[in-house]
């Protein structure tokens, strides 16, 4: 209230704590849903209007608001997001972006929880390689990627491609702390 008090309702400020605000909520389970959904949608709306509509900033609520929804089961209205959040972040940022990364494997989870395996791992795979390459193999990202793709790998019945994935995000888990 207060950066709606001193910027007016259209601000990025006020985009920023309504996202804040919507992450927040989703935290704490179904309860917050319905108005974390409102407030990523308002901060959307005020992004797409005052930045524009291919900005990062957009991408990034688009990515939350799909996020929110995908944790909701609504798969079907997160998937459309989620594939723009992509799109703008390659646009934007350039395809070997860290944000592209995310959006690739967000995506990938989507496929993963949907049982769509075939579509998920090149997903997985292609943000993996971009957080090697410009994050470096050690990065603790680069750990939470291979994490994901072992995950995948062992409800693919892979076990043995799931257990050297694990095994190498260990001892990056290991060496960073």
């Amino acid at each position: 209230q207060i950066r709606w008090s001193c910027f007016g309702p259209f601000h990025p400020e006020v985009a920023e704590s309504l996202n804040n605000l919507a992450v927040l909520l989703n935290q704490t389970g179904r309860q917050g849903w319905g108005m974390a959904e409102d407030y990523y949608r308002h901060s959307l709306a005020i992004r797409q209007q005052v930045l524009g509509p291919a900005h990062p900033d957009v991408a990034t609520s688009l990515n939350n608001l799909a996020a929110l929804l995908s944790d909701m089961g609504r798969y079907s209205e997160a998937a459309p997001l989620y594939n723009h959040s992509l799109v703008l972040r390659e646009q934007v940022l350039g395809k070997d972006h860290p944000d592209v990364a995310v959006s690739l494997n967000n995506i990938a989870e989507l496929m993963r929880v949907q049982g769509r395996f075939q579509e998920a791992e090149p997903l997985y795979k292609r943000s993996l390689l971009i957080k090697e390459r410009v994050l470096g193999v050690s990065h603790p990202k680069v750990a939470t990627s291979l994490h994901n793709l072992a995950g995948l790998q062992r409800e693919r019945g892979q076990l043995a491609d799931a257990e050297a994935l694990t095994r190498r995000a260990l001892e990056i888990d290991e060496a960073s702390h």
